[in-house]
């Protein structure tokens, strides 16, 4: 099942008997909190989950957004309605990259039936679909998370990822080249990583390449489907989205799944001691 679900998919299927649960999973790296935009309109029945204090742990020595813990995870999951039987769909403002945390995350969690709505919420709006700022009254389920039922690695299988296998560096040009740092104390990346950047997986208005196109970029990487695979980021979310269009472009799937490194730089450059490469990766 390919992770993307077009605008039109989802209009049908909300219209259909059995509609997936809506995960609104807005959120900016520098604000202001997503759910301001939830509270004044969103797509009826979509359910808001916070990237910052439900799809992550508190900060802290694990990075910006290390992973919740499972237990805490399967209350965010019940408390959303989620169960085991019905498709989840997670949309956010526009490119995925936010709302592919919580895939992954469920994902993980065991979930076997996610997706993310291709182009998000500026999508949907644009195609003149209807928006509501009704807040649905939501069953709590009896959800059971599976953790570790996705690949997660740390950062000294990171190190060793970026010289016998590839490791992807999901962040902005200038951020993986060490010109700029906007919130983490060091600037560069992880030495052998090459820079996978996400926003290239899609277009100017936030929907995404196709399969064939968005597989070319990361064969140019030396991403064939065979080859051991891990991503990361700033803190552990676009890297989420990273790993989204490596199963996109049929490049990861359950045979090899490719892995997160879920503290990302965030974590990495806590130990002063872990080397930061700055400029490209041959």
């Amino acid at each position: 099942m390919d992770p993307l679900i077009s605008v039109d998919d989802l209009s049908e299927q909300l219209a259909g008997s059995r509609p997936p649960v809506l995960l609104d999973v807005r959120w900016s790296l520098l604000g202001p909190p997503g759910r301001q935009d939830y509270e004044q309109d969103h797509l009826p029945g979509a359910v808001f989950v916070d990237l910052d204090t439900e799809l992550s742990a508190p900060p802290g020595a694990g990075g910006r957004h290390p992973l919740p813990a499972a237990a805490d995870l399967q209350a965010v999951f019940r408390r959303a309605g989620i169960t085991a039987e019905r498709e989840v769909v997670a949309y956010d403002a526009d490119n995925g990259s936010a709302a592919a945390r919580a895939w992954w995350l469920l994902r993980w969690a065991g979930h076997p039936r996610v997706r993310v709505l291709d182009g998000g919420y500026r999508a949907w709006v644009a195609r003149g679909n209807p928006v509501t700022a009704e807040v649905p009254e939501v069953v709590p389920t009896d959800f059971q998370v599976v953790p570790d039922s996705l690949p997660v690695i740390n950062a000294d299988e990171a190190a060793r990822m970026a010289e016998d296998g590839r490791l992807l560096d999901a962040r902005a040009p200038e951020r993986y080249r060490g010109e700029v740092e906007p919130v983490d104390p060091r600037a560069g990346h992880i030495p052998g990583a090459r820079n996978a950047p996400f926003a290239s997986n899609v277009t100017e208005d936030g929907t995404w390449r196709p399969p064939e196109d968005v597989a070319a970029l990361f064969r140019e990487l030396g991403v064939d489907g065979t080859s051991r695979v891990a991503t990361y980021c700033g803190s552990g979310v676009t890297a989420c989205s990273a790993l989204l269009a490596l199963e996109h472009a049929g490049l990861s799937g359950p045979a090899n799944p490719a892995a997160l490194y879920a503290g990302s730089w965030s974590h990495w450059t806590t130990d002063p001691t872990r080397p930061a490469k700055t400029g490209e990766t041959p």
